[in-house]
């Protein structure tokens, strides 16, 4: 096993590092995100490959740019909360199959040196992706408070989807796991017991096919645009690594540790223009990632982002971190 791929599954595993590991990442195709078109899949691979050569990362999480849309038929012309009903799962083979190959494209480069792991989607967000793309005008609130077991319908169709994905990702793309990405439903009425009864599910059955293959699987609790979490929805789901969104949230590392149960952790960085990662000077970053640690501590901490960073993001100051990190308690 490589040096890099023995830090990051110690500090997965909670054990004491030489170093503190450091992780970051961006969209290589930023403007095509919902575009499955050759240009833009190559694109995609073409940044990693680039990213991966020259700043040499600890692990990488591998990014999903063109294929954010879930192309299932059965969805494609939902107007009314009944047509929900009419989804049917095992129609996105190719989806499926292409992510797939782009997965082993990308391990076959540096899978043997660093730890990989592939962006997939909650069922709620996919689904919220769709009902945006419809026009219907229905929402994921709507849908739980006036349409909650048609709700829990689709989203067991769409989990049995991404549950093939994370399955043929890890064992046939050989990623060492998914970085599974979700959020609450962004109103105030719906409750946390609504959330654990009909979306859940859903987001525990693809962890549950993806713990079923690899130990090494990361929740990712979104806080895109601001947008705010309970995050203690998410403490019993059975995740190896947590990464969250500590300066929307205002919910540090060390606080974040204890709330899920000093299971290990990653972020701790604004992942905005206006963070200190993308502004700062050399000095500031070096004094923010100290300030991290402090607080932290370096057992089970690995340090990144609120989210994915600006793709414009110069690397040197991603070096600053990991140079500061390694020197930390030094």
């Amino acid at each position: 096993m490589s040096d890099k791929r023995k830090l990051v599954f110690d500090a997965f595993d909670n054990k004491k590092t030489q170093s503190v590991p450091v992780g970051f990442w961006f969209h290589f195709a930023p403007d095509d995100l919902f575009n499955v078109r050759p240009e833009v899949i190559r694109r995609n691979v073409e940044g990693h490959f680039q990213f991966y050569d020259t700043f040499k990362p600890d692990f990488v999480k591998l990014m999903s740019d063109g294929y954010f849309r879930y192309p299932n038929p059965t969805l494609a012309k939902v107007e009314k909360a009944e047509d929900l009903l009419k989804a049917k799962s095992g129609l996105v083979d190719a989806w499926i199959d292409a992510q797939t190959a782009l997965v082993k494209e990308l391990t076959d480069h540096f899978g043997e040196e660093v730890p990989t792991f592939y962006n997939i989607f909650a069922p709620a967000t996919v689904l919220g992706f769709v009902l945006e793309e419809t026009g219907s005008g229905l929402t994921l609130a709507e849908l739980i408070k006036n349409e909650p077991e048609t709700l829990a319908y689709v989203l067991n169709v769409i989990k049995q989807d991404l549950a093939r994905l994370a399955f043929k990702v890890i064992t046939e793309g050989k990623a060492d796991g998914i970085y599974l990405s979700t959020k609450n439903i962004q109103d105030k009425a719906v409750s946390k017991e609504s959330y654990h009864k009909y979306i859940t599910p859903s987001e525990q059955g693809v962890l549950n096919v993806a713990n079923a293959v690899s130990d090494y699987n990361i929740l990712h609790i979104c806080g895109y645009e601001g947008a705010r979490n309970d995050l203690s929805v998410y403490q019993d789901y059975d995740v190896k690594v947590i990464n969250w969104a500590a300066v929307v949230e205002q919910v540090s590392l060390g606080e974040g540790k204890k709330l899920f149960g000093g299971r290990a952790v990653i972020g701790g960085f604004d992942n905005t223009k206006n963070g200190v990662l993308y502004k700062g000077s050399k000095e500031e970053v070096e004094s923010e990632t100290r300030r991290l640690l402090e607080e932290a501590g370096t057992t089970g901490v690995i340090l990144g982002a609120d989210c994915t960073i600006p793709s414009d993001t110069p690397l040197e100051r991603l070096e600053w971190v990991r140079g500061a990190a390694g020197r930390y308690g030094k």
